[in-house]
């Protein structure tokens, strides 16, 4: 059909809940873009369910995916498949040895028989050396004849059972595989009468056999002349078929159906299909495929970590399909695919749907809306909208298709269970508005997530600079903050249920939970700014993200929810800033409602295994393996809005390399050498500075976790704990780690950043201010200590233990955080020393660029004194922000002012989540600095003004906001420093 549409009664039923259909049922969609006019609201190429309409497609249900129990070599061989073919340079006897047990070949070599007597005799030394049982296989390259001797012809003979050799000829091709020590019955070999530089046929010798683990492998040696050019070989591959262990029964799997393997390495191009055997001999956890693995698919719990491949069946006996054109046309966006995309839809706005057992394939079209299957605009699905049953999609395969695996759009309370999403185009389980709620993502495998055209955020790099129709002006999209976000599970609000789902491999993300500051599209106005933000996440438990290239799992950002203009140019949707702070009913007032990450498995990541922002967030029980950066918290901001949230991450395995070698090609760039000198596939490059625990902003938390295998090379730092690089923002002294356990596998605990790739000049705010509290000595030995860049002095004392290794040092002692802010001028670098360590300033540069006002984040260190200097104008107004000062905590604090200024100084409580200030108090001039330290209760300041410095002392309480106003009838020159003593030169 063109199109179908179920409304006003009409319905649609192939089978039954009760009674699934057996036989098979194809529904083809036809008819290219081009063509026939649009049905208003479903488009063309579609099955749609409009109001009063009834879907019901129940096929057989087989069991959608498990996973693998053994792991499946490239070539189906553990040692993988053996190759050998040569031409010319290959004179002689050329012999293969493979062990029986493993089809491992285990040594080869080329004798020249026809030209040294001698090679003879090492070719007996040779084979006398080679253990009894090992399989040799002989071939003849170009001609072995003329120099072999009547006693190797004769040892060959004897030890091998070959009934050729005595007679072999000038350029006879010759083939043999036999075992040594066995009997005659085990040789096989092939010759053909010699006619010099031509035969009319290959001679080939091949045998059978079977590994120690049960799997079936042949042995093929080969030899001869073709257009006057001398060919011989070896091969030790599978026999026909390769047997699959799997976790569970699969006995609904029939011969003749699809499967298809996902990677286990860090590019998603490893997945691979294959057609099902049938199998007498397959116990009812095996299947048997046809064809050879290219790649290696782990099938097995690695060093912790669970890495055991997903395979999914994707073949069902009810088949959706669209009928394709050979190649791309018209307006599909050919510039971008060189096949049709224009496949079929299901779009649903309907009184009851529910489909099980159906296979989708050349579904979707690059167009906004019509998806491979589609919730639109439908409500509540589920009880509250008066379904029942609920609504749902139960064991679909959904693959070859161009646009979405499930959009739900305006949908609430639907489930989506046992569903596979392959190797299509967009985000794959896709929720589009922000308001979708309550929906239920349940054991689905979504893997070969590609970019589409779609949204800004479907588009890879060469889409987003190309489409450029909805920009502002002459606006030029940045590709790594607008675009490049297409994830398997894009999860628009955070009220949804994500249970025992594989995110096994996307261009860009596995599963994104991404944040609507206001509803977007059809659904604007559902709820109130914010409120996406603040609401409780819904139960995330037993999760899989794999081989996808930014993130397994990232937790945090949002969309742009205004037009494009002058005053912000990037496309509507685009990929903006947002920060998860989830409360009770998503209401800032009512304590906090912790979201819990539990039990994720995030390996072979590129970049990330997982990142989130925002707090309360824990992670729990958790696994990571083989990515770029193993974990990323980072808190609610450079102010956290949320005042006290944070986040944490506990019970859980960090592995830096893990013995999931990988395999080369499909898409995996870099390829050398690991921390225990094996080859392997690695995140990023050759020299990614790999993290297990990322430190980020904060207050995060590290406890109960266990590190294992973070060991440098030779061309990159590993460590078990870093720091986020190239960072302009603050770092918590809050940050705190413990009862971790660091294995000996692990060879460097802490680093910090050097100047050089990845890092930069390592020289940004952040950078230096790096820290976290090591509460009971796990991480370094020392309770109670923390642990800071070795060049910060204002956290170092004489006490410190400097580790070089780390670019770090162990400190004991009490540090806090004293942000400042300063407004005209905002450009300003800022100085600030510790008396203690005078000629040992720390330089910021501070945060922000082209803004009002300028703020500064240094780690102190308590009850210490400090001077503050400008390299310009000093600031007319800075605000000082003690930060995690707990009551009773002090320091001084002295600024530079020059001459004759006249100050404003006033404190205040400020609310950060309201924005408002109470408790207002201005600041007396004292008469002298002493009665500024000595009468704490008073709020008091004393300036120099001979000296030219403000002096003040910070108070006991936590939230006192000291703001200082100047006014100074001329700028003066910076301050500069002048042996112990800080004063500004006039």
């Amino acid at each position: 059909a063109r199109s179908i549409l179920l409304e006003d009664g009409g319905a649609l039923h192939v089978g039954s809940e009760n009674c699934p259909y057996r036989s098979k049922a194809i529904i083809s969609l036809y008819g290219k873009a081009t063509e026939g006019a649009s049905v208003e609201g479903y488009g063309k190429k579609f099955l749609g369910v409009g109001r009063g309409g009834i879907l019901e497609l129940h096929g057989r249900k087989p069991r959608s995916w498990t996973l693998l129990a053994k792991t499946l070599y490239p070539g189906g061989l553990r040692h993988g498949r053996y190759v050998s073919e040569k031409r010319w340079s290959s004179r002689g006897l050329n012999v293969c040895i493979v062990d029986a047990g493993t089809a491992q070949v285990m040594a080869a070599d080329r004798f020249d028989t026809h030209l040294f007597v001698d090679e003879g005799r090492r070719l007996k030394e040779f084979l006398v050396h080679q253990a009894p049982g090992s399989v040799v296989a002989m071939a003849v390259g170009d001609s072995a004849a003329k120099s072999l001797t009547l006693e190797t012809r004769l040892f060959l003979r004897s030890l091998l059972h070959s009934k050729s050799i005595l007679h072999l000829q000038h350029r006879q091709p010759w083939a043999l595989i036999g075992i040594l020590g066995d009997d005659a019955s085990s040789t096989v070999e092939d010759a053909e009468p010699s006619q010099g530089n031509r035969t009319s046929r290959l001679v080939m010798a091949a045998k059978d056999f079977k590994t120690y683990e049960g799997s079936s492998f042949r042995i093929t040696a080969y030899s001869g002349w073709i257009k006057g050019v001398p060919h011989h070989g070896f091969k030790v591959e599978m026999s026909e078929g390769i047997i699959l262990d799997l976790v569970d029964e699969v006995t609904s799997w029939l011969p003749g159906e699809e499967i298809v393997i996902a990677s286990t390495d860090y590019s998603m191009h490893q997945a691979e299909a294959f057609r099902l055997l049938p199998c007498s001999e397959c116990q009812s956890n095996q299947v048997k495929i046809d064809g050879n693995p290219l790649y290696l698919h782990m099938g097995e719990i690695v060093d912790g970590v669970d890495m055991r491949a997903e395979v999914g069946i994707l073949t069902r006996n009810i088949l959706i399909q669209g009928e394709m054109e050979d190649s791309c046309y018209g307006p599909n966006h050919c510039q971008f695919f060189s096949f049709d995309t224009f496949g079929g839809q299901i779009k649903k706005n309907f009184t009851s749907v529910h489909m099980a057992g159906v296979e989708l394939k050349h579904m979707g079209q690059q167009i906004l809306g019509s998806y491979s299957v589609h919730f639109h605009l439908t409500g509540d699905v589920d009880e509250r909208g008066g379904y029942s049953p609920p609504s749902y999609l139960d064991n679909l395969a959904i693959h070859h298709c161009f646009s979405r695996c499930v959009a739900i759009h305006g949908a609430n309370g639907l489930l989506v269970k046992d569903t596979i999403g392959y190797d299509t185009l967009g985000h794959c389980f896709f929720l589009e508005d922000g308001t979708e709620q309550r929906n239920t993502f349940h054991h689905n495998l979504g893997l070969l997530t590609k970019a589409g055209t779609i949204l800004p955020t479907d588009r890879n790099e060469a889409m987003c600079l190309a489409l450029r129709e909805n920009v502002h002006g002459d606006y030029i999209p940045v590709p790594g903050t607008d675009c490049m976000a297409v994830s398997s599970f894009w999860i628009a609000n955070p009220n949804n249920n994500l249970i025992e789902n594989a995110a096994a491999g996307a261009q860009d993300v596995g599963i994104w939970y991404i944040f609507h500051r206001v509803p977007t599209g059809q659904s604007e106005g559902q709820y109130p700014t914010g409120q996406s933000e603040l609401t409780p996440l819904g139960t995330f438990y037993n999760n899989r993200a794999h081989s996808n290239f930014k993130a397994g799992l990232f937790l945090g950002k949002g969309v742009k929810t205004s037009k494009a203009s002058a005053e912000n140019p990037r496309e509507y949707l685009t990929v903006d800033n947002a920060r998860f702070r989830p409360h009770q009913d998503a209401d800032p007032r009512k304590p906090r409602a912790p979201a819990v990450i539990d039990g994720l498995i995030a390996f072979k990541n590129n970049d990330h295994g997982a990142w989130a922002r925002g707090g309360d967030i824990v992670f729990r029980n958790c696994g990571f393996a083989d990515n770029g950066i193993g974990l990323t918290l980072a808190s609610d901001g450079t102010f956290p809005i949320d005042e006290g949230c944070s986040l944490e991450v506990t019970h859980s395995i960090f592995v830096g390399e893990s013995n999931n070698v990988g395999s080369q090609g499909g898409r995996n760039s870099y390829w050398g050498r690991g921390a225990g000198g094996e080859y392997r596939t690695l995140p990023r490059n050759k020299s990614f500075p790999i993290r297990g625990f990322q430190i980020y902003d904060g207050p995060v938390r590290l406890t109960k976790c266990t590190f294992r295998k973070f060991t440098p090379t030779a061309d990159r730092y590993a460590s078990a704990i870093g720091f986020f690089m190239k960072n302009a923002w603050q770092i918590s002294p809050q940050n705190n780690v413990s009862l971790v356990k660091i294995e000996k596998s692990v060879g460097l605990r802490v680093f910090l950043g050097q100047p050089g790739q990845w890092f930069g000049d390592n020289n940004s705010d952040g950078d230096k201010v790096a820290i976290f509290h090591d509460l009971d000595g796990s991480v370094t030995g020392f309770p109670d200590t923390f642990v800071g860049r070795l060049d910060n002095y204002l956290i170092r004392h004489p006490g410190c233990l400097i580790v070089t290794r780390w670019n770090g040092m162990i400190c004991a002692g009490k540090y806090a955080q004293l942000y400042i802010q300063a407004r005209r001028p905002e450009n300003l670098t800022l100085s600030i020393a510790r008396a203690a360590y005078h000629s040992h300033p720390l330089r910021l540069q501070g945060v922000h660029k082209g803004v009002s006002y300028q703020q500064y984040q240094p780690v102190v260190m308590l009850e210490q004194a400090y001077i503050v200097q400008w390299d310009g104008r000093a600031p007319e107004d800075v605000i000082l922000y003690p930060i995690n000062f707990n009551r009773g905590d002090w320091l001084h604090v002295a600024l530079c002012y020059p001459k004759g200024t006249v100050f404003t100084v006033v404190g205040d409580l400020y609310q950060r989540r309201t924005g408002r200030a109470r408790g207002v108090t201005r600041y007396a001039a004292a008469s002298s600095y002493l009665r500024v330290v000595n009468e704490r209760n008073e709020r008091l300041f004393y300036f120099d003004d001979a000296s030219g410095e403000y002096k003040y002392k910070e108070g006991k309480i936590n939230t006192l906001l000291p703001i200082f106003q100047s006014s100074s009838p001329v700028p003066p020159p910076p301050c500069m420093l002048l042996g112990r003593t800080q004063k500004c030169i006039y």
